[in-house]
């Protein structure tokens, strides 16, 4: 029998339709195709759920965190209906067919797709996201609970506590975030006592000449330092109090120049010195303020960057700290774990959710351009409530996917 020509309910426009679909948006179903078949995980025979739809099964399942498996593969399955025939019921896989899809697929397409397509997606008219010349960017790490599981135990690990161990293992990832539009990017993961600088050494090759970098404390040391600069990007990182910065040379702006050196032996010999400008400055009534804050940069000219403009810059660090909220309280839910219960599953579900906090994050710069507006002033939890919304009742999978949706 001839199928049904899909058409839209009476009102609609297909621009509507095209920013209803937010995943597909931002993740087309060629790119989706490219990385099943770099990581070789395409599916190679016809199934209940073919390889392209679990990588955005697993994408959705991080904006319905609080739903079931089967709740979310409804939604989806729902989503793409108006491409099939209308009056056709789509199969939603039980618990078991779902895990053994996901299974199937594992975490490689998933991170590829992160890799290929997750990157800086600021504009030169991007309100917040330019300091002179340099595209802001800033450096940091954090935590997430995951399934309760001997698997992801072993895996994993979990952190102490003050009466024997916390109640979730945990895995602890460092990423890069672009300040202007809070896109989280180049981040890795691994089991919980795997230190941030590790991690970060691992990241900050994504560093590339028109970034300036900014990063706490925790993460200064001569070699990241070295590894960081050598990409061409600028840094501006902060240091502890009790760091040795001798003042080479006194700059205009109250600034100076020092060194810094990969070890106490190599201070002593003075030899593999790297060269920084230090920027020293206080926060007068500011509840909570430390009693100094000392920066690095390798910006050593102050005409470049006047210390003054480096101080207050530097507080634009924090907004990796609003993302990290954005992913551990909006997007994921207070209080909730990554359900997955296996290391393999952990991770797809890891990169799964940075892909759906990538796509509401890039609508939401979308719609800063239009309005001409900075997008921190746009409600992050507002913009994943609208996406919960419509893909439930509109398309996930763009017409372009049609054929591979049977």
């Amino acid at each position: 029998m001839a199928r049904t020509v899909a058409t839209l309910p009476a009102g609609s426009r297909i621009s509507d339709y095209i920013s209803l679909g937010v995943i597909a948006k931002f993740f087309p179903v060629e790119k989706v195709r490219e990385a099943l078949k770099q990581t070789n995980r395409a599916s190679i025979r016809e199934r209940d759920l073919p390889a392209h739809v679990v990588v955005y099964y697993v994408i959705a399942l991080a904006l319905y965190m609080r739903s079931s498996y089967r709740e979310v593969l409804r939604c989806l399955l729902e989503g793409v209906q108006w491409l099939l025939d209308p009056s056709a019921t789509g199969k939603v896989a039980g618990k078991s067919g779902i895990s053994q899809a996901r299974s199937r697929l594992g975490p490689e397409p998933l991170k590829k797709l992160y890799e290929t397509i997750v990157a800086p997606i600021a504009e030169q008219r991007t309100k917040g996201a330019w300091y002179r010349q340099w595209r802001l960017v800033s450096l940091d790490g954090s935590t997430l609970d995951v399934a309760d599981t001997a698997e992801n135990e072993k895996a994993f690990g979990r952190p102490g506590a003050s009466r024997g161990s916390s109640a979730y293992p945990k895995i602890r990832f460092v990423g890069l975030l672009e300040n202007g539009t809070q896109v989280l990017w180049a981040a890795r993961m691994d089991k919980y006592k795997t230190d941030e600088i590790t991690l970060a050494a691992a990241v900050v090759p994504a560093l590339q000449k028109d970034l300036l970098c900014l990063a706490d404390r925790f993460f200064p040391g001569c070699k990241l330092w070295r590894k960081a600069a050598q990409t061409g990007a600028e840094l501006l990182w902060r240091v502890r109090q009790n760091a040795r910065l001798e003042v080479d040379q006194r700059l205009s702006d109250g600034s100076y120049l020092s060194r810094i050196y990969p070890s106490t032996s190599d201070r002593r010999n003075q030899r593999k010195a790297i060269v920084v400008r230090v920027i020293e400055y206080r926060l007068k009534d500011i509840p909570g303020a430390e009693p100094i804050y000392r920066l690095i940069t390798t910006i050593l000219d102050p005409k470049l960057a006047p210390a003054q403009e480096l101080a207050a810059l530097y507080h634009e660090r924090w907004e990796i700290e609003t993302t990290l909220d954005e992913l551990k309280t909006h997007l994921r839910g207070a209080q909730i774990v990554l359900r997955s219960k296996t290391p393999e599953l952990v991770q797809q579900e890891f990169y799964g959710l940075l892909l759906a906090h990538f796509a509401i994050r890039g609508l939401m710069h979308e719609a800063a351009l239009q309005a001409d507006e900075d997008p921190d002033r746009l409600s992050f939890l507002h913009a994943v409530r609208v996406v919960q919304r419509r893909m439930a009742r509109y398309v996930a999978i763009p017409p372009s996917g049609e054929k591979g949706l049977s």
